[in-house]
């Protein structure tokens, strides 16, 4: 994909933070590929880039609007439709991972072709896949899983990559969802590839590799979730992990947006994972937790992750808090 940088965020009249996941990937990953955000009233809610109209961004600079949208179902909301073809007037791409695509609007693709620029569904995968073999690879793998959705399993996935390269360790971050994709410009949005062949197409995203590679690939979903679980299970067979690590975010009452489906205990998160990885890896092993702690004090997170180290017998950490440190410790 040519995902033109600068980029302006478009965020629209979101209230929830979650719900602009792709733009807050952008913003916290990229941010020297950010410009600034493109609001709408009622919006409460902010990536942390100045707020721009959309005629001042392309007077500074921005070649792409990504649309910075996650919401549930994937679908592109009508009233959007001006703020993209304005962007397009004023001559930026047009940047979506929503499940609806930007090139099932007529009215897009006539003037994204009358002015010769792009509409990137990068959620949309164009390779052909084949089924998985479960065969095994060469290099070494880490597949982070959850107790939930949107836990923290990509930001997780990230800091581990990070974490690793700069310890002059080679690793490579492999993005299976379109927040990821963004962010290092490649990738597999799994939950878009039919179900047969999700197994495969993890495969291809990470090949045979060196000895001493480590391939850190972002998980999606959950094995819990009675939505997406179907995805995660494909993924995690793909993937064959050598080491996982669970992601948990913290005062969740139900499972998201299933409000009938109550949370998995971390514990119960490990044995349902490593019973299904150990089909593709036998020596599979969870080798560390991640935990959003965002909604607590620094003294309340350091607490709490103590408690979950000390309960299951592995490092707990928030990523981005404390970093990762402990985790790789454990994994090397």
């Amino acid at each position: 994909m040519n995902i033109q940088a600068p980029y302006l965020l478009f965020i629209g009249d979101a209230t929830d933070l979650l719900s602009i996941k792709m733009a807050r990937s952008a913003a916290d990953w990229s941010p020297e590929k950010c410009l600034g955000e493109y609001r709408l009233p009622g919006c409460t809610v902010t990536t942390g880039f100045p707020a721009m109209s959309i005629q001042e961004a392309a007077s500074k600079g921005a070649k792409s609007l990504v649309l910075g949208f996650a919401n549930s179902g994937g679908f592109l909301d009508e009233v959007w439709i001006p703020t993209i073809l304005q962007a397009l007037d004023a001559g930026m791409d047009i940047v979506s991972g929503l499940h609806d695509k930007l090139t099932n609007v007529p009215a897009l693709v006539k003037k994204a072709s009358a002015l010769g620029l792009q509409l990137i569904d990068i959620r949309h995968p164009t390779a052909r896949f084949k089924t998985g073999t479960g065969k095994k690879r060469s290099g070494m793998r880490l597949l982070t899983v959850g107790t939930d959705c949107s836990v923290g399993k990509m930001y997780t996935s990230l800091s581990l990559t990070k974490g690793m390269q700069q310890a002059g360790l080679k690793a490579t971050f492999r993005a299976t969802g379109q927040s990821g994709i963004l962010v290092c410009g490649a990738g597999v949005a799994i939950d878009c590839v039919i179900s047969d062949f999700i197994a495969g197409a993890t495969e291809t995203l990470s090949p045979d590799n060196d000895a001493d590679h480590w391939d850190i690939i972002e998980g999606q979903g959950s094995l819990s979730h009675a939505a997406f679980a179907g995805v995660s299970l494909g993924l995690l067979h793909g993937s064959q992990p050598d080491a996982l690590v669970v992601c948990h975010a913290l005062n969740r009452e139900h499972m998201r947006g299933l409000k009938h489906y109550p949370l998995p205990s971390i514990e119960q998160t490990i044995e349902l994972n490593l019973t299904h990885a150990r089909l593709t890896n036998p020596q599979a092993k969870v080798v560390g937790i991640a935990v959003n702690t965002s909604m607590v004090d620094e003294q309340e997170a350091l607490l709490i992750c103590g408690q979950i180290s000390q309960r299951t017998g592995l490092p707990c950490v928030d990523p981005i808090r404390h970093g990762v440190a402990a985790i790789l410790e454990r994994l090397l």
